[in-house]
């Protein structure tokens, strides 16, 4: 990878407004790209159709501009619905269906406060009989995480920030792959389009470190390459709390809206200088 031109990609989905943290990994990326004359991609992740708002396509790509940040090519994952099926189909004999409700799953389950419990295989084991019988109910696809990594084998990938890092899958349980109200979900999705897409470099914030153990697997079931991870900070409150839009972070929109510089502010989260009450958090 070394000498090549890069791949970077952006790819914010359009359930709400972009705020700093999003303008850091965005301006991250781009430059990052641009450095080595490489690409950088757009890619607007609107697959959940119960809350992707074209409106919000619309503010993504305003913001993108008063950043000043430049995209290379402009992808929709709703247009790629026929690779996410073709990648479901390639791992078949991984997959079993979930006819579990989220209510039932959380009835069964319980964690330490903060940790996200695993799913416990209760449809795991029922009988191919069973399994056509209820074909019929609402259900999602879950990959029988015990089987894929003993046909993946040991894994590994390079992160910019932590060095080579031991994948280790199965501490995600039997992931689910797709659902009845989405053919693909991120884990899937996201594989799919990087590989699909050239993807040589990803940029994201380090919330998204842990998933990368089930983006290694399925990279190698999948046989597509691994790109090089780049998984920074994240920006946080005076009270150390991540930003989220749940949390009332301040919208790109907002501060576009105000009459802010959008390309002074790239250049100050270039320099890691950021507006009063916000800095960043632990890599």
């Amino acid at each position: 990878m070394s000498g090549a031109p890069r791949a970077t990609r952006f790819a914010p989905s359009p359930t709400g407004r972009l705020h700093l943290g999003h303008a850091l990994s965005a301006v991250r990326a781009f430059d990052l790209a641009r450095a080595g004359g490489g690409r950088f991609l757009l890619r607007i992740e609107d697959i959940d159709g119960t809350r992707s708002r074209p409106e919000h396509v619309d503010a993504i790509l305003r913001d993108l501009e008063w950043l000043g940040l430049e995209w290379d090519d402009l992808s929709f994952q709703s247009e790629r619905l026929d690779l996410y099926a073709a990648a479901q189909a390639r791992l078949a004999g991984l997959l079993y269906p979930c006819f579990c409700t989220r209510a039932e799953i959380a009835a069964s389950l319980s964690a330490p406060h903060g940790a996200t419990p695993l799913y416990p295989g209760t449809c795991r084991p029922l009988s191919p009989e069973t399994r056509a019988a209820r074909m019929g109910e609402p259900h999602s696809w879950r990959l029988d995480m015990a089987r894929a990594v003993e046909r993946a084998g040991p894994l590994t990938w390079q992160d910019e920030y932590a060095g080579e890092v031991v994948a280790d899958p199965l501490a995600h349980g039997d992931v689910i792959l797709a659902r009845k109200d989405a053919p693909a979900s991120y884990h899937l999705a996201v594989t799919v389009d990087d590989a699909a897409q050239g993807v040589t470099d990803v940029v994201r914030g380090v919330d998204l470190f842990d998933a990368t153990h089930v983006h290694r697997l399925l990279q190698a079931l999948l046989d597509v390459p691994t790109p090089l991870y780049h998984h920074h900070p994240l920006i946080v409150g005076t009270d150390g709390q991540r930003l989220a839009k749940r949390h009332g972070a301040p919208a790109l929109a907002a501060m576009r809206e105000a009459g802010e510089d959008g390309r002074a502010l790239a250049d100050a989260l270039r320099r890691n200088m950021l507006p009063a009450g916000f800095r960043l958090g632990e890599a």
